[in-house]
């Protein structure tokens, strides 16, 4: 697997930064980097916008920051679409969209052990998209598998760019919506969404993982076909634990866990420090391995991150730079702990 694990550093996408070369800056100091999505620059910057970029029927408007879908519109704009299908160039996110991406995309990253992108997925993008009826498009039995396939699209896309940077790039594919899907008021079961996403998933080229900073069904999910998943283990260890028998099969299988363990927030980070938060990693290790997982495999298939995104700290990109820091501190610590250096 051209994944990397041995509890070397990434993170999640969304970040604060309004400077865009800071912002790459602070990307660039962990081990695997990723393009940032700076929605406080600009709308289009938004993870939900950059997924609906020619995805027919959406309704943008960048100066109230809203995002919608028209069925009527949908249906004049469908034709032109599957007539670019086949056009990769089409299903890229454009300068307008990200100039972040771009900026990323010409950096010479041949020397890093991986990269990184992400798209939203559609699970999430279906539910947070309203049609003209107030409902989400996730729900709509004619809308739902097209967008399925027009989301594997753009991932793939994006990810055969980022393989010719570097040949062990990998997508996180962005699900926070993930963890309502199997409300019983969501109108969306999980016979339904296992299906779907089995589909989505084999139709998307390796390697390829989820990334949620939420709390879904873990079993399902790390049941799925997937590469590599991305958590926040801060706020979801005991649950996460407690689904040892799935976690065992993931990793078994070649599955790497990206344990989101720093907060972001300005309050629980100024609460936290490194020995603690190594403990409480070593912790949840140490659980593991009495329900049978091998921890010296188990951190060969790991990664480090922060826990969350945060957008909302008064002190704009400070913590959460402090967070991006801490993460490399503790990778040091616990890579020459456990003599992974």
């Amino acid at each position: 697997m051209p994944i990397p694990g041995n509890l070397l550093t990434t993170a999640m996408a969304v970040m604060p930064h309004r400077d865009v070369d800071r912002a790459l800056e602070t990307a660039l100091s962990l081990d695997v980097p990723f393009w940032p999505q700076l929605p406080n620059l600009n709308y289009y910057e938004d993870m939900y916008v950059q997924a609906a970029e020619h995805f027919p029927g959406i309704v943008l408007d960048v100066e109230k920051k809203t995002l919608r879908f028209s069925l009527d519109k949908f249906t004049e704009e469908f034709e032109e679409t599957m007539a670019r299908f086949d056009d990769p160039p089409y299903f890229d996110i454009s300068p307008e969209y990200s100039v972040v991406y771009h900026r990323f995309r010409a950096l010479d990253l041949s020397g890093r052990p991986a990269i990184r992108g992400q798209l939203e997925g559609p699970v999430s993008f279906g539910f947070n998209i309203l049609d003209q009826d107030e409902r989400p498009i996730l729900f709509d039995d004619t809308i739902r598998p097209f967008m399925f396939e027009f989301m594997s699209k753009r991932i793939n896309v994006q990810l055969a760019g980022l393989k010719q940077q570097n040949p062990n790039a990998f997508m996180f594919i962005d699900e926070p919506g993930m963890q309502f899907i199997f409300s019983a008021l969501s109108g969306y079961n999980d016979q339904k969404a296992k299906g779907d996403l089995e589909t989505f998933l084999a139709a998307i080229d390796h390697p390829r993982g989820i990334h949620l900073c939420g709390n879904p069904d873990w079993d399902f999910l790390l049941n799925l076909d997937m590469d590599i998943l991305s958590m926040d283990v801060y706020s979801n260890a005991e649950i996460f634990v407690s689904c040892a028998g799935s976690v065992k099969r993931f990793l078994d299988r070649g599955g790497v866990i990206v344990w989101g363990i720093v907060p972001t927030g300005i309050e629980a980070f100024a609460k936290e420090n490194l020995g603690f938060l190594a403990m409480r990693l070593e912790d949840i290790w140490k659980r593991l391995g009495e329900k049978g997982i091998d921890i010296d495999y188990l951190l060969s298939r790991s990664m480090l991150s922060p826990a969350t995104c945060c957008l909302v700290n008064p002190d704009r990109e400070a913590t959460v730079e402090k967070a991006f820091r801490m993460i490399n501190d503790l990778s040091c610590f616990l890579r020459e702990k456990y003599h992974l250096i």
